[in-house]
């Protein structure tokens, strides 16, 4: 039996990392760390640095692994990231057998910000568990709206209000959804809320919120999305990669 823990460790930053996420570290037999290609490396090497930073269990071993890439070929959407986690279901598989062949032992993924929110990590997770007898742990993490929220010192929530989580691609698709005051925008690939009517609307924008190279911005819509815009090729440019997120809410009733 495979004892699975999946481990949010928050947006990156070591101080971020739970005591309760700092104790599974130290169970785990394996720990596996993705590489997402050169242009990713930062990923895998911060994951590298928490695990240096908190894993004194000798006995804990850490080893890395290919990540697949979904196939830009698969025009449907669904089907192509469907594809693209049994892939990496495969993977897991193949790393957990060569790593621990007896088929049994404690096994660790660090997963950024909460498993539970827009991660696809516990849905891989299922897909494992149809190839090998799994027992899953969750250690819930810092997300990136708390993050968001804590760095601009903004409520997530106007008073009484509800907030809409959605992503880039939902936003591109749908707009601006009826009814709502604050919308969280993820895994946004660039540029989203410069497709909807900025009129009314304030947004608060940050790209590797909680860490050393955190960019914020924040203001109306009208007068920011261009900032933004710029800021976040910059960054992208200097670091080969970007995690960003933003927060958008209606100041006209």
């Amino acid at each position: 039996m495979i004892n699975l823990s999946l481990i949010g460790i928050g947006t990156g930053n070591p101080n971020h990392v739970t005591m309760e996420a700092i104790k599974a570290m130290n169970a785990a037999d394996l720990i596996l760390i993705p590489l997402k290609g050169e242009d990713k490396a930062d990923l895998a090497g911060l994951r590298l640095e928490i695990c240096r930073s908190f894993v004194t269990n000798p006995a804990t071993r850490i080893a890395s692994f290919d990540l697949p890439v979904r196939d830009p070929a698969t025009s449907d959407y669904l089907t192509r990231v469907n594809d693209w986690h049994d892939e990496i279901a495969a993977v897991w598989a193949a790393s957990i057998h060569a790593n621990l062949p007896s088929g049994a032992g404690n096994v660790a993924f660090l997963v950024w910000g909460d498993p539970s929110l827009y991660d696809s990590t516990l849905r891989i997770a299922e897909r494992l568990n149809r190839q090998m007898p799994l027992h899953l742990n969750v250690i819930p993490g810092i997300t990136a709206i708390q993050a968001l929220c804590a760095a601009h010192c903004i409520p997530l929530n106007d008073l009484a209000a509800p907030v809409i989580i959605t992503t880039g691609r939902q936003l591109r698709e749908k707009g601006w959804q009826e009814g709502a005051e604050t919308m969280v925008v993820m895994l946004d690939s660039g540029g989203a809320y410069g497709e909807i009517d900025p009129v009314g609307l304030n947004i608060w924008w940050g790209a590797y919120v909680g860490m050393p190279n955190q960019v914020l911005i924040s203001g109306p819509l009208t007068s920011t999305a261009e900032t933004i815009r710029v800021q976040r090729a910059n960054a992208r440019a200097e670091h080969g990669w970007i995690m960003d997120i933003y927060l958008m809410r209606r100041t006209v009733r």
